[in-house]
């Protein structure tokens, strides 16, 4: 399965999840977003993303070069509670 058809995938499970109040709410916010102009800083296809530590939900420091080590990453970020 493609990524792009993979996150499709997501989105469609995550739109029935999502109260239809805060749906709209996110909805809106993504569309203030795309009309800021911030979609003409981010890394296009072929870009290296810099070097990265996040720490995990037990608190350990992950580096995206020791997961990069391993394959391709795939870095997805979740805001808020539904």
């Amino acid at each position: 399965m493609l990524l792009a058809d993979k996150l499709s995938e997501i989105k469609a499970g995550a739109v029935k999840m999502i109260p239809p109040d805060r749906l709209k709410v996110m909805l809106k916010a993504t569309d203030d977003l795309r009309g800021s102009g911030i979609l003409n800083g981010i890394l296009k296809v072929g870009d290296k993303f810099p070097d990265f530590e996040l720490k995990n939900t037990e608190g350990d420091v992950v580096r995206s070069s020791d997961l990069l080590s391993q394959g391709a990453v795939v870095l997805t970020v979740f805001r808020g509670s539904w």
